[in-house]
């Protein structure tokens, strides 16, 4: 659970990588009037695969991905969690106290207090530290900033207080749990997931009670590509039905088979009551529901096309998954907003540079915000050049695949 600076982002990125350390190592002295004693990073977050599928049980491909938040940190002996965030105020949580706070509920201090209390309901130990932590997880780009501060956390206490013996998987479930119980975000578990464990995951929800993750040995930088989100800057205000209505229509096709998620269902059984469906439920919750089953299985080809080394093959699946949310699950743009289609428009010219080439798709939930491209390294100046030109100057960003989780770091 330690790693070097070369190891985590790669021996091009080490160098720059050292000065952001050493910058938040300055920081932490001029804030606490101390140097810090360990360093620790979890990463961001992509969605490869399965689009909209682990709301019903399904199963979905992540990747840990090269932005991160880093700590700078000290251990103290008052049980008490200081962490002064870049760009925010302090927060201060005694660790010791683990009831939920009202008060609390959609603050970061939430989220501390809430992978405190996991921890000791596990049986781990937990006790005081003070951080200092700065990201370049970009918020709102479906990066998941929030999962990577969560597993962060979770990756200090395992390190401080228990020799690391909290797993990366472990370390996820109690993330999720501070979100869900104390933050109060009824999220999945693929974001923490994806950052505590990095690299390429599979995580199949059948039993959410106990979902499988699998790991994939893929060394993505090997395959001459270079993975690029884009952020069209469309606005999420008022989308809140929009993305309610998806989970919701799915699961109103398994209701109509006395079911609660498709994933108890099959196609076959979909297919066999088409127009009694779409009668009683109308024809969009039904394309939503093929297009589960369609992403639900790619997600297996996909992890099978990575485990084989047949990247083509990968970035077929990509570009399938990508039409069938365009055509099926429909959340490229919003219905009651038309106008602005950015993420169409995105889609376009990412798929007019690529002339064949690489993949591209909606990222995370749609409606607004980012697309996500496999682009060729000899197209990739050519992709980031047409994207700034309509998007605007650094709404293209251009990312690796991080082979480690939530790590300390050995600088």
């Amino acid at each position: 659970m330690i790693h070097t600076l070369k190891e985590i982002y790669g021996a091009e990125a080490a160098p720059l990588q050292a000065q952001r350390y050493a910058a938040a190592a300055e920081e932490f002295e001029a804030l606490f009037g101390m140097k810090p004693q360990r360093f620790f990073s979890a990463p961001g977050r992509t969605e490869v695969g399965g689009n909209h599928t682990d709301h019903n049980n399904g199963r979905v491909l992540a990747a840990g991905v090269s932005l991160d938040v880093i700590a700078a940190v000290v251990p103290t002996d008052d049980g008490i969690i200081r962490i002064k965030s870049q760009g925010f105020p302090m927060d201060t949580v005694d660790s010791s106290d683990t009831e939920i706070k009202e008060e609390e509920e959609n603050t970061s201090c939430a989220l501390i207090r809430g992978v405190a209390a996991g921890m000791l309901r596990r049986g781990y130990k937990v006790g005081g530290f003070t951080a200092y932590t700065t990201s370049n997880v970009l918020k709102g780009s479906g990066l998941s900033s929030s999962a990577a501060f969560e597993v962060l956390v979770g990756t200090i206490l395992s390190g401080l207080y228990n020799d690391f013996a909290v797993s990366p998987v472990e370390i996820a479930q109690i993330s999720q749990f501070a979100e869900n119980i104390y933050f109060g975000k009824p999220s999945g578990l693929m974001d923490q997931m994806a950052s505590s464990v990095g690299s390429f995951i599979t995580i199949d929800f059948a039993d959410t009670a106990n979902p499988v993750i699998e790991a994939i040995d893929f060394d993505f930088a090997a395959s001459g590509h270079r993975l690029c989100i884009v952020d069209t800057k469309g606005s999420h205000s008022d989308l809140t039905p929009e993305y309610a209505a998806i989970p919701a229509e799915m699961r109103s096709v398994a209701q109509f088979f006395g079911k609660d998620y498709l994933r108890e269902l099959t196609k076959a059984d979909v297919m066999a009551n088409l127009a009694a469906l779409r009668a009683k439920l109308g024809d969009r919750a039904v394309l939503r529901a093929l297009h589960f089953f369609g992403d639900n299985e790619r997600v297996v080809k996909q992890a099978a096309a990575l485990r084989s080394h047949d990247f083509k093959k990968f970035l077929k699946l990509i570009n399938e998954s990508g039409d069938s949310s365009y055509k099926y699950l429909q959340n490229i743009y919003a219905s009651s907003n038309p106008a602005e289609q950015g993420l169409s428009l995105a889609l376009y010219i990412a798929s007019d540079v690529l002339s064949g080439e690489g993949a591209c798709r909606v990222h995370g939930g749609g409606f607004a915000g980012t697309i996500q491209a496999f682009v060729p390294e000899e197209k990739l100046e050519k992709f980031k050049s047409a994207m700034e030109g309509v998007f605007g100057e650094g709404s293209c960003y251009v990312l690796s695949i991080r082979p480690f989780g939530g790590t300390e770091v050995s600088l």
